[in-house]
């Protein structure tokens, strides 16, 4: 119960690596708000999770739903403790001159922008309390980068650097921040569940 009195987003919290991280807080004591684009799958995993859990339809890349999504969290809890930036895709496999611009786009909106979102609301209330933790979750992608898989990889490259950059700027509010790289885990069913983005297109 290492987390009990604390309150936590947790973003593409309903599937892969967000259930995961949702389930152990629960299990630690937080407050648990399951912020995903796929609301109805939020909504059924807050209520399998119980009291404690509640669920909000967002999309990460897009400035006015990360405002919906804090302004819900304050009316619910009055602060943030704990944001986890987990949400994350993809591009297919392919050549890095063949990838869309749609593709690109969806890529950075949803791996670099929603950091620089989330910070944006939620940082400033961290700072006026002196203490908050941020999570980002990257990946080995970010640090080995994966053949055909360029821009994937560049966007959470990038991340691994916002998070260094945020703790520096941040350490002296009482603010901690950390990335996570992942690059396999065990899905809600007990399967293997590779985070390989070759494998899942909708991934840390």
């Amino acid at each position: 119960m290492r987390l009990t009195g604390k309150t936590a987003i947790v973003t593409g919290g309903a599937s892969g690596f967000g259930a995961g991280i949702t389930r152990r807080f629960l299990q630690e004591g937080a407050r648990v708000m399951i912020a995903d684009i796929n609301g109805e799958a939020a909504r059924q995993f807050a209520i399998e999770m119980g009291d404690h859990a509640t669920a909000h339809t967002v999309d990460v890349g897009d400035g006015a739903s990360v405002n919906d999504m804090a302004q819900a969290a304050n009316d619910l809890w009055g602060h943030v403790d704990i944001m986890v930036n987990n949400a994350g895709v993809t591009h297919l496999p392919a050549a890095m001159e063949d990838v869309s611009e749609d593709d690109f786009d969806r890529v950075i909106a949803v791996n670099a922008k929603s950091v620089y979102l989330t910070a944006r609301h939620f940082v400033p209330a961290m700072r006026e309390r002196g203490q908050g933790c941020i999570l980002n979750v990257a990946s080995t992608a970010g640090e080995s980068p994966r053949p055909r898989l360029s821009w994937y990889n560049a966007s959470k490259g990038w991340m691994i650097t916002a998070t260094r950059s945020m703790a520096v700027e941040l350490a002296a509010d009482g603010i901690r921040v950390n990335a996570l790289n992942p690059v396999a885990g065990r899905c809600r069913t007990g399967r293997p569940d590779c985070a390989s983005p070759v494998r899942r297109a909708r991934v840390p």
